[in-house]
């Protein structure tokens, strides 16, 4: 899915919403950010598998979109801190029945297995 999509005034909500959390890191970053603000390397930390550059990406997708605030603080060395925003909280809240359905779901497939 494209990053225009979720701009674009004539596709349905869910698509919209979804084009912005498209990709393989963000659910998880909103997750790690629900808790409270975090540093970029305490997030790499915590995500093993996820480079600095596509974490930095991706941190600056979420920040465009409106998901993310970076704030960095002006001592040596720099120290830059990302929270998620009113509307990352609210994205995050909307994501919490679907991530329930998720869930019920894999006990499903988990229970369906383990029949046969």
């Amino acid at each position: 899915m494209t990053r225009s999509r979720a701009q674009d005034p004539n596709v349905c909500g869910v698509t919209a919403a979804i084009a912005v959390i498209d990709g393989k890191w963000k659910t998880i970053l909103l997750w790690l950010l629900e808790s409270g603000p975090r540093r970029p390397g305490e997030l790499r930390r915590r995500l093993p598998g996820l480079t600095e550059k596509v974490l930095t990406q991706t941190l600056r997708e979420m920040e465009v979109d409106g998901l993310v605030h970076r704030e960095v603080h002006d001592v040596r060395p720099l120290k830059t801190v990302y929270s998620l925003t009113a509307f990352g909280h609210e994205l995050s809240e909307a994501l919490a029945p679907l991530s329930d359905w998720g869930h019920r779901r894999l006990e499903t497939l988990a229970e369906a297995q383990s029949v046969s």
